[in-house]
């Protein structure tokens, strides 16, 4: 019996140091060159949230999970009936609003022509004026004569006073239908400020239509269906979620040393589980500036190579495209990257592509 729990605990044991094995070092493979390093990770791909821009009811979807789509694909359609009433309400608003134009333009054009009558009689009065003041001058000069009577003097003065009073009037007229006259015009800028308004509340309404179309962004796969038609969705209300097949990558960690030594663009090479007699060629684009495995406390040497950092190897979206119906995301695998630029892709890491 003894024995039997001696030999489960010295069992116990190896396993365990077998697993910090891989814990502490899973960037390392036997058979890895130096000027390499190496880690394990999984396919992922940039998820996409298709959304309603406004609120709504859903009346089809037309993809299924796992469906593939093409840029610009229909995905999904809102119900649009209250949208169009709003444009057809849009539309008289903005036939009104044009109408109104014309008939400012017609008013602006009706007070210009009684501006010039106006100025006309401004004009005749200001003439009549002048000759009854020369009237007046002489009937003055004929009075201090002799010749002429007082009660003339006396008329001609009336004559005078009421020619004077005349274009006084005349004047104020002018004034007013320049008053008019430009309102007249501010009701003319005002009636097309109106027309832009209508056109731009339709050019909104007709956004909100086509917007009721969901259109797949870019290509990619289903992944999810998250609304069915006849739910009611809010605005923002998530439809389908997809995953962009030209933005493939594996997320992998890599100790403080290759860590530190890896470079934005440095050549990478992706190896899956699934398929290991292919190479598939990738960049390095992303290394984090912070470690995500971290002690408390970072006292000693040992402590700090146990610091890893999260390293992204992307591959080339054309080289995606070519490969579209094979992408599956999920799949692990490992990622090898190249530390040392003079150093030579071992053969077994050739570029390897399916045909």
């Amino acid at each position: 019996m003894d024995k039997r729990i001696g030999l489960g605990v010295i069992a116990g044991l190896a396993a365990l140091a077998v697993v910090m094995l891989l814990i502490m070092r899973p960037w390392a493979e036997e058979g890895l060159p130096a000027g390499f390093a190496a880690s394990n990770g999984r396919i992922e791909a940039v998820e996409i949230d298709l959304a309603t821009m406004t609120a709504g009811r859903l009346v089809a979807v037309t993809v299924r999970e796992g469906d593939f789509v093409a840029r610009d694909d229909v995905i999904a359609r809102m119900d649009t009936a209250g949208l169009e009433a709003r444009l057809d309400e849009a539309e008289a608003g903005r036939e009104r609003a044009e109408i109104a134009v014309d008939t400012a333009a017609s008013r602006v054009a009706q007070r210009e022509s009684e501006l010039e009558a106006a100025q006309a009689r401004v004009a005749q009065r200001e003439a009549e004026l002048e000759a009854a003041r020369k009237r007046l001058e002489r009937t003055r000069t004929l009075v201090d004569r002799g010749t002429a009577t007082p009660a003339r003097l006396d008329e001609d003065q009336a004559a005078f006073e009421g020619a004077r009073a005349a274009v006084s009037a005349a004047r104020a007229e002018v004034a007013a239908v320049e008053a008019a006259l430009a309102s007249g015009r501010s009701g003319v800028v005002a009636a097309r400020a109106d027309v832009r308004a209508a056109r731009a509340t339709i050019r909104r309404i007709r956004t909100d239509i086509d917007d009721a179309v969901l259109r797949a962004p870019r290509d990619g796969r289903i992944q999810y269906r998250v609304a069915e038609p006849g739910e009611v969705l809010a605005a923002g209300g998530t439809v389908v979620n997809m995953i962009d097949l030209t933005d493939v990558y594996m997320t992998f960690f890599l100790p403080t040393d290759p860590a530190g030594r890896v470079a934005i663009g440095a050549e990478a090479r992706i190896v899956l589980d699934a398929a290991r007699e292919y190479v598939i060629p990738a960049t390095i684009s992303f290394v984090a500036d912070e470690a995500q495995f971290t002690p408390k406390t970072v006292e000693t040497r040992e402590e700090r190579a146990r610091l890893m950092f999260r390293v992204r190897a992307s591959i080339d979206p054309d080289l995606l495209r070519e490969y579209l119906r094979r992408v599956k995301t999920g799949l692990p695998g490992m990622a090898y990257v190249r530390l040392d630029e003079g150093k030579p892709w071992p053969d077994d890491l050739q570029v390897n592509l399916p045909q």
